[in-house]
């Protein structure tokens, strides 16, 4: 059978869910393998934070990838389709056609294709049902309706917090690397899976850092106080599903104990990290004391802090970040007794729409500081490339060293997640931050007198602080944001390095619409796929501002004979996004720490001085256009 055969057998499956029946498959016809599921009703939001929920979506994909050939497959499939909570079946079985072998090529349809009422307001698609009703013979687009007003500051941050793209990374990821993944179960270790966890949202919370400092506003205030009341927020969303709003969060809430964790238990999770930290270990289930070394320490945190199965000791450390998605996500009816549906904070494809998420993400990450903080800052040789020097950086725009943004209309397609009654197309258009096409062009003396092979780090980071004042290069280092890296190899000699933006290693290549797969687009008969984790293209850069915003370009070469990895690779399936989401079943290619050299405390208090040769700052601007 050819992978677009296959192809065409899985799509429906995706296809209206939100309209699915609670009919349940009579007991003598279902496969005795799935008996024991469906313990989360239909209709209910699954979250993949959630213990219980997480627990039968693992029963369940863990089922499916075990699945003899890809008959079998369809047929536990097809009964899972109609027997599971419809979220819950989705996470699933993406997480079992990513990781099986007879499934490589295949895609998965775009999340915001099979939930749109996840990624479009309630105004919208009661605007886009009305326009299909009245009109059910022709193709409808209907104007994306805006959620909030100025009288909210983080109304001007909608654009990064509500992007379409933005909000599918977060839920790709974490089918990629999902928290309760076991090796021996899944025939494959997910190399440095907690320090992608660390990384990948340490990132997300610099640039929603670069964001408001972009439109004036301060940087964010860290969540760091369970009592504290948190700030309001309404996402606008109706679960189709389950036919309620996701929860607003009034003004003034403070989490509350739930029933299956309390407020003192997070704080006590908490004090327990911190302090395996200051001792440099913490201990695992046996009483075996595992050190926080500078290789592994930023893994094994991460996977104590998701938690996921990896975690050395869950029943010491808990779960301090999921419950904490689950209790922000409950604040308003803690204990059920209005049996409400929870907020954005308890999905991956939803949460980073709250503002919350950020400051709660900059808490977790706090803690992995306090971690960086107990490593010694890098020495100059380890910084050092010797006989490379980066002589000029340039980046090549209309205007050199200067890129412009603006928003940018595109349109999501609804028909296939929400049955309109009509066989036509029915779209939302909206508006997204995007930017002009730019290159870098680095000029590198190698002085070595032979061949080097370099790997090529970029990042950018604001110059100055919410009042204009030059940051201090240890908190600059804190909103750097990786653009790129990839391996170069220099000629004995003067060499120009021209790399264009769009091959970006944190940036998801290509993005294909049910639609497209449909007619064979993406899907690949060799086994190549794309697992759609990254950062969408047209969010590589901040928004800037209409003056110009000065931001800090910073390039390092650093020598990849030590930056190699042995049976690494960049060129395999679902690699062209590595530094965010990893290269699946393969290691991490890059031995060096993740964020490297903007990862550990800097002591110079001028970045000039902590800049070796082999690496240069330059002065960017980002100039918003409207």
């Amino acid at each position: 059978m050819t992978v677009k055969e296959k192809q065409a057998r899985l799509l429906p499956l995706f296809e209206k869910l939100t309209a699915l029946t609670h009919e349940r498959i009579p007991e003598d016809q279902l496969d005795p393998r799935l008996k024991g599921l469906a313990h989360l009703p239909r209709g209910t939001l699954f979250s993949c934070f959630h213990e219980e929920h997480l627990e039968e979506a693992t029963h369940l994909y863990e089922i499916l990838f075990g699945a003899k050939d890809f008959e079998d497959f369809m047929i536990l499939a097809k009964q899972a389709h109609d027997l599971v909570n419809e979220g819950l079946f989705v996470y699933a079985i993406s997480v079992a056609i990513l990781h099986r072998e007879d499934c490589h090529g295949v895609v998965i349809p775009p999340i915001e294709e099979i939930f749109p009422d996840r990624f479009v307001s309630a105004e919208t698609i009661n605007h886009a049902v009305k326009e299909a009703a009245n009109h059910p013979d022709k193709d409808i687009v209907v104007k994306s309706e805006e959620t909030g007003n100025i009288l909210d500051e983080e109304y001007k941050l909608a654009y990064f917090r509500e992007d379409v793209g933005a909000n599918a990374h977060h839920w790709h990821w974490h089918i990629v690397y999902p928290a309760t993944w076991k090796p021996l179960v899944m025939k494959q270790t997910k190399d440095r899976k907690g320090e992608l966890f660390y990384y990948m949202h340490q990132q997300m919370c610099a640039r929603y850092d670069c964001e408001r400092l972009s439109i004036g506003l301060q940087r964010m205030i860290p969540f760091h106080n369970f009592e504290e009341p948190l700030e309001g927020y309404a996402p606008h969303l109706t679960s189709l599903v389950s036919g309620l709003n996701y929860a607003s969060r009034p003004e003034g809430f403070s989490l509350r104990d739930l029933k299956d964790v309390d407020v003192q238990e997070m704080i006590r999770w908490r004090e327990r990290i911190l302090e395996g930290i200051h001792l440099g270990y913490v201990i695992d289930s046996t009483g075996t004391h595992i050190p926080l070394d500078k290789d592994h320490g930023a893994d094994i945190l991460g996977a104590l802090i998701e938690s996921s199965y990896e975690s050395k000791n869950a029943g010491f450390y808990g779960s301090l970040h999921n419950w904490g998605h689950v209790m922000m996500a409950r604040v308003h009816d803690p204990d059920g007794r209005f049996q409400e549906n929870p907020g954005v904070m308890s999905d991956t494809s939803t949460s980073i729409r709250d503002p919350i998420f950020y400051r709660y993400h900059r808490f977790v990450d706090n803690i992995f500081q306090d971690f960086k903080l107990s490593l010694n800052p890098y020495t100059k040789e380890e910084l050092d490339f010797p006989g490379i020097e980066v002589v000029n950086v340039t980046v090549t725009a209309k205007v050199p060293n200067l890129v412009t943004t603006y928003l940018k209309e595109a349109e999501l397609e609804l028909h296939h997640g929400i049955d309109f009654g009509t066989t036509h197309s029915v779209k939302a258009a909206y508006k997204h931050l995007d930017h002009e096409p730019f290159a870098y062009n680095i000029s590198v003396e190698n002085k070595t007198g032979g061949v080097k092979t370099a790997t090529v780090r970029i990042f950018l980071a604001p110059k100055h602080d919410e009042l204009g004042n030059l940051l201090e290069p240890d908190d600059q280092r804190r909103l750097a944001i990786e653009l790129d890296k990839f391996v170069y190899e220099l000629a004995a000699g003067k060499n120009v390095i021209a790399h264009d933006h769009r091959d970006s290693s944190v940036t998801v290549s290509k993005i294909y619409t049910f639609s497209q797969i449909q007619a064979g687009e993406g899907v690949h008969e060799d086994g190549s796929e794309s697992c759609s984790c990254g950062w969408p293209e047209h969010m590589l850069l901040p928004r800037g501002n209409f003056k110009g915003m000065e931001f800090h370009l910073f390039v390092i070469l650093t020598d990849h004979d030590q930056d190699a990895v042995e049976g690494a690779t960049t060129k395999g399936s679902c690699a062209d996004a590595f530094s965010y989401c990893g290269v699946k079943d393969h290691k991490y290619p890059d031995s060096k720490a993740m964020g490297f050299p903007f990862d550990r405390h800097i002591v110079n208090h001028d970045i000039h001085g902590f800049l070796p040769s082999n690496a240069s700052v330059t002065e960017v601007k980002i100039k918003f256009t409207g």
